[in-house]
């Protein structure tokens, strides 16, 4: 209660505040409320999985949503709302056996649920940006194309605990794939009956650990625990916050002042202060993840590839990660991490150990050769989502590209516009990340195939390439799939339709309060998991 400077309050008063104080501290305690609060570095889209594209966001469904498969605590695949499955000998059918469970209003899951949410996923009047994740499931990309009906989509119900999944080609990444927000069973019970507004929370169903109790824009979003859920017993926690913090820095404030138990992002140039007073809450590790700038190939004059590779070569790779973030990241020469499942050494940039003077004469060149120069400079919007740290990269690499004449002027939006208009090709160069669903060099290679969609925000559409992704998609020896997939990657690496700058890693601030985190390469951990301490 605040009170007026100078003023005392009346004995009335104090005993309604001692009241009031001495209520809440009998509740909490006879309750013992277990609450995990969560600073989330961006905004979600949507409490729908099929609308979901950003990490930020599926770390709320992924506590809300138990797919076939789900993940660990150490962010493997393990089973989720499937308790077992077979596999035939060909590696093309996939049989899961439905675990008995139920919506989070007491309605029993079943296989149909799974039959009816792939289909909505895939269904082209959804205009889901993500169907694409799942072409691996025959007749997926025909029906999603609008060249094939939902019942052609390879998903069998057997029976109400038995699901029969048909794939195109063998794929080692299948199961890990299906624990990806793609999969997530949505309750087409309550769709049908509320449409769109299925997702507030007086009318959310679920079927995870956790549901949507309160979703205040850009502010948080509230989660409380499930006992609908198969596994509830086990579930520690009775309530998840996930505030809402683009700022990083205020975000570590709030987590000094006690006021957070985890910060999903830090502030770089705070890192040094950071090793040095709060190394055991710091967590930093690899993640499989390329940060890199997409260039719009469908707009001039980045459709030309003297000038995107002549951008590319003015980035100095090893300056951003040495003297501008300084928190461990490693400079990236190729789309694909080195130590990706399935795969060898990634294909790389041709400049890769050239000398930076050398590729800035080299880019000159190719910058006149296209017509530009002191008299014609090139000039263009460089856009970022809300961060410091992108803001910082974005000063660093136009400041690299205004010695050869390049006058890019910086712009920034929330991280939902962002990725809006990169969807939208309403952008001409671009920061851009993207996180590994699944450990295999195809989770990253697909987002340049010409079928891919929105999620190919650089508008990439090189036959040879879509060839070669087709023909390894048919594969099913692992080692030769690995050569044709480096051949894809070479011809990426070689139109520059993206600038790799540098393979994340994780930055991250842990109480110690906070008990079952694990950290791990995918940076996934799930609420199910956690506990706080009292």
């Amino acid at each position: 209660m605040r009170v007026l400077t100078g003023s005392k309050p009346t004995r009335t008063l104090r005993a309604l505040m001692l009241g009031t104080m001495l209520s809440t501290v009998l509740i909490s305690g006879a309750h013992a409320e277990k609450v995990l609060r969560n600073g989330n570095d961006g905004e979600p889209q949507s409490m729908d999985p099929h609308y979901v594209s950003t990490v930020q966001t599926s770390r709320l469904t992924d506590d809300m949503y138990l797919n076939l498969m789900t993940r660990g605590q150490k962010g493997e695949a393990i089973a989720g709302a499937a308790e077992s499955w077979t596999i035939s000998p060909d590696g093309l059918v996939y049989t899961f056996k439905i675990r008995s469970h139920t919506w989070s209003d007491g309605t029993p899951v079943t296989a149909n649920d799974f039959a009816y949410s792939f289909r909505r996923l895939l269904d082209p009047a959804s205009g889901t940006e993500y169907a694409s994740l799942l072409y691996i499931i025959k007749g997926a990309e025909e029906f999603n194309k609008g060249k094939a009906k939902a019942e052609d989509v390879g998903v069998k119900v057997v029976d109400d605990r038995t699901l029969e999944v048909t794939l195109t080609a063998p794929a080692p990444y299948f199961l890990s794939q299906l624990a990806h927000q793609t999969a997530a069973p949505v309750p087409k019970h309550v769709i049908e009956k509320f449409g769109k507004d299925w997702t507030k929370p007086e009318n959310i169903v679920v079927n995870g650990p956790f549901k949507l109790a309160e979703w205040v824009p850009n502010v948080h979003a509230k989660l409380v625990k499930n006992d609908k859920f198969y596994d509830a017993a086990n579930v520690k926690l009775d309530t998840v916050y996930y505030y809402t913090y683009e700022d990083r820095t205020a975000m570590q404030k709030r987590f000094r002042a006690g006021e957070l138990d985890v910060v999903r992002d830090i502030a770089s140039e705070q890192i040094d202060w950071l090793k040095a007073n709060m190394k055991d809450e710091l967590r930093i590790i690899p993640y499989a993840g390329i940060y890199d700038y997409a260039l719009n190939t469908t707009k001039k004059p980045f459709d030309d590839l003297r000038v995107r590779r002549a951008m590319a070569l003015l980035v100095d790779n090893e300056a951003i990660t040495d003297k501008v973030l300084k928190t461990g990241e490693l400079p990236a020469y190729s789309y694909v991490p080195p130590g990706t499942g399935n795969y060898t050494a990634p294909a790389t940039v041709d400049w890769k150990g050239k000398p930076y003077a050398a590729r800035v004469e080299e880019a000159k060149k190719l910058l006149a050769d296209a017509g530009y120069g002191k008299d014609k400079p090139l000039k263009f919007t460089l856009r970022y989502n809300t961060s410091e740290n992108h803001k910082r990269i974005a000063i660093a690499v136009a400041a690299m590209w205004k010695q050869a004449g390049i006058e890019a002027e910086l712009f920034n939006t929330e991280g939902k516009i962002h990725y809006a208009d990169l969807k939208q090709k309403n952008f001409e160069v671009a920061r851009e990340g993207w996180i590994a669903d699944y450990d295999d060099p195809q989770n990253f290679l697909f987002k340049m195939e010409g079928k891919t969609g929105p999620l190919n925000y650089s508008g990439y559409n090189n036959p040879e390439f879509n060839a070669l992704m087709d023909k390894a998609a048919l594969m099913t020896d692992l080692t030769a799939r690995a050569e044709v997939l480096k051949q894809a990657e070479a011809l990426v690496m070689r139109d520059v339709p993206v600038i790799p700058i540098y393979y994340y890693v994780s930055k991250q601030l842990v109480s110690p309060k906070v008990v079952g985190w694990v950290d791990n390469t995918p940076d996934n951990h799930p609420s199910r998991f956690m506990d706080i301490k009292q």
